[in-house]
């Protein structure tokens, strides 16, 4: 019984930006527990490897869908694909994203009009058009923003300008959802070892021990543990809630003397 109750199988689930990292290890995690997934990127090219290793498995069966999150008509495309293949649509987890390192100074207008296009506006098509189907029957929608969208990070305006707004959209749609028993909550995480992490600062989720506490990065493990968490039915009590996973707090130290 205890099992069921953080079990996601039987579900219907849809993970954006599935190609590799967070959006992989979830759809990984979702598929495993039994649940369909349905994994889109830009290219077909590279979620098509993701959906074929997760049918090779014994779990739940995958769906390899090319979504490009900004372009509505797209948007619309994936969803109706996942309830032509599937049934049915019961998850929605918003991972898409995108960044670059930049002062404020010298974003350029096309620069943040993009990473708030594809973090901010991306969520919103994906939610609005799934919601239809969410609510046939109630489900769960996982957004992902950051610590910089929560607390604020130098060189990540853009980025945490548009997480800051996911944040946000999370509370408002959960209050206005919960009539059509849907539950929004979103998942904040600081630094995890994912491929691109790793490419820019040469830490590999290989060398990270889960079991030890004090440290500051974490893997794409940990925050599927916690997207499984929000998709079951243990956290059917937890609603509008954005959950920071970045290891040990930053706390104000006393000055040396």
């Amino acid at each position: 019984m205890t099992a069921d109750r953080f079990g996601v199988g039987g579900q219907t689930a849809i993970v954006t930006g599935a190609s590799s990292g967070i959006g992989k290890t979830i759809a990984e995690r979702f598929a495993a527990e039994g649940a369909n997934v349905v994994v889109c990127s830009r290219e077909q090219g590279n979620v098509n490897p993701v959906a074929e290793g997760i049918n090779e498995g014994d779990g739940g069966r995958a769906l390899a869908v090319e979504c490009d999150v900004t372009d509505r008509e797209a948007v619309e495309a994936l969803v109706e694909a996942t309830v032509e293949e599937f049934g049915d649509l019961d998850c929605l987890v918003n991972n898409a994203g995108a960044s670059f390192m930049s002062s404020f100074d010298d974003i350029s207008a096309n620069g943040w009009e993009t990473v708030v296009d594809i973090n901010l506006t991306g969520t919103y098509h994906c939610t609005q058009v799934a919601g239809e189907y969410l609510k046939d029957g109630g489900g769960t929608v996982i957004n992902l923003a950051s610590v910089a969208g929560t607390e604020g990070a130098p060189f990540m305006s853009h980025y945490g300008a548009a997480k800051a707004g996911v944040v946000n959209l999370t509370t408002t749609l959960a209050y206005e959802w919960a009539d059509e028993n849907v539950r929004v909550n979103c998942i904040a995480p600081g630094f995890v070892a994912t491929p691109g992490v790793e490419s820019q600062m040469g830490v590999s989720a290989d060398n990270i021990d889960r079991e030890e506490v004090k440290r500051r990065i974490g893997t794409s493990e940990e925050i599927a543990d916690l997207a499984q968490f929000l998709a079951s039915p243990a956290s059917s009590y937890i609603v509008g809630e954005t959950v920071v996973a970045q290891g040990v707090p930053q706390v104000m130290e006393s000055p040396e003397v």
